[in-house]
């Protein structure tokens, strides 16, 4: 029996993604693909359009076998501290055979070459990389510049770096090697448009631009050959019911709670200096909204991306203090599953046997399975959901007493 993994947020399901799972199991010639997935924030530093369980749903629909929950502190990290995070997961279950993930350029010998340069970083690199820093480059131009004077090999290739997906797929990568783990990684290459393409014209299009579609348009009308058949009656169903969620949905939240806590500073936080903490203080007074607030507080050396991350973890109350006590105790603690299909019981019974942590399908039993840690990462990402789902409920009003705010009650999906 063979599986393969996949890594995703799924914000929204579309095409591409359908085709990453089949390409998946024809490339590793898998019996089963797991797929580990953010929940209900994401990446880029925001709340994911749709809530986890609808994106779980579109993923079994459409080949996933089993998908698991990518704790919060992970979702909402930068791109190494993500990849760990799930590399770490998708390693601990003890039967993913291939990790398979998209790419721009496709070719998985030369994103390990990379990786292998980043990760075992030479007195060469380190020095190259110190000084461009020192001269004010970005960090992605030094290293960049590092990488000339200590991979010279790899000159003609840092063009590889410039792109989203390619440089997650190197993080993968590098998380693998220092795990030493037995997991073979593969890579599709990304086909349609591009990471960054806001336009629908492509059978292939970007997750963001149907994203924009539905912020813009106000409509999810014009998206049916965007997403596949499998998915597109749910998104229909749930459409201004539970979902679209923008970020803007979280500006009062984020406002209180940065004036509840601006008092101590947010140095605490992952990615806040004592700059950008009084930068933060600096321009309260004049917030407005969460996107708005974003484009104030960025700055040559710091992304909206990265600002809006950290000040996700500002309202989950996410301490840096909390990060360094994962990574030191084995980053992950439990496999919390989101849905399954009743097809995939053989991989269920060969994770129960094999894995490291244990495979958590009702919240109730996690006191019982879990160590304080544990239970400390679970507790947060119970939070972020039931703060995710406080704001659906007020932005799509729900008079039906039996649809509460409530993860312990909430059943996995299963198909």
């Amino acid at each position: 029996m063979k599986t393969v993994g996949i890594i995703a947020e799924y914000n929204p399901f579309h095409n591409g993604h359908a085709y990453q799972i089949r390409r998946a199991k024809e490339l590793t010639h898998a019996d089963y693909c797991v797929v580990v997935m953010s929940g209900d924030f994401v990446q880029r530093g925001a709340p994911a359009l749709m809530d986890k369980y609808l994106r779980a749903e579109c993923a079994l629909k459409n080949g996933a076998d089993l998908v698991l929950e990518l704790p919060v502190c992970y979702a909402l990290s930068s791109a190494e501290t993500f990849a760990k995070g799930a590399i770490s997961l998708l390693d601990k279950l003890g039967v993913v055979d291939a990790l398979c993930f998209g790419s721009e350029c496709g070719d998985i010998n030369l994103l390990m070459d990379f990786a292998k340069e980043l990760l075992h970083e030479t007195p060469v690199f380190k020095k190259a990389l110190d000084r461009e820093l020192r001269i004010g480059h970005t960090y992605p131009q030094a290293r960049n510049a590092a990488l000339e004077a200590a991979a010279p090999h790899l000159t003609a290739h840092t063009s590889v770096l410039t792109s989203p997906n390619n440089i997650l797929g190197i993080e993968y990568c590098k998380a693998l090697l220092s795990c030493d783990s037995d997991i073979v990684p593969c890579t599709v290459k990304r086909i349609g448009a591009s990471y960054h393409d806001d336009s629908l014209e492509s059978n292939f299009c970007s997750a963001m631009a149907i994203r924009e579609s539905l912020r813009q348009a106000g409509t999810s009308d014009g998206l049916a050959k965007q997403i596949p058949t499998a998915s597109l009656k749910l998104m229909e169903e749930a459409y201004l019911k539970s979902y679209p969620v923008f970020p803007d949905d979280l500006s009062l939240l984020l406002h209180y709670s940065l004036l509840s806590k601006a008092a101590s500073g947010f140095t605490d936080y992952p990615d806040i200096d004592r700059e950008l903490s009084d930068r933060i203080l600096k321009f309260l007074p004049r917030y407005q909204n969460f996107r708005s607030f974003c484009e104030q507080l960025k700055s040559k050396n710091r992304t909206y991306t990265r600002i809006s991350r950290s000040l996700i973890h500002i309202l989950l109350n996410d301490s840096q203090e909390d990060l360094a006590r994962y990574e030191e105790e084995g980053f992950v603690f439990y496999a919390r599953m989101l849905g399954f299909r009743e097809s995939a019981s053989a991989l269920l019974s060969n994770i129960k046997k094999n894995s490291q942590i244990p495979l958590l399908s009702k919240l109730a039993d996690a006191e019982k399975q879990l160590a304080q840690t544990g239970l400390l990462m679970l507790e947060k990402d119970v939070y972020a959901s039931h703060l995710y789902q406080g704001i659906v409920r007020y932005k799509f009003p729900n008079d039906d007493p039996s649809s509460e705010i409530n993860e312990y009650k909430k059943p996995i999906v299963k198909l």
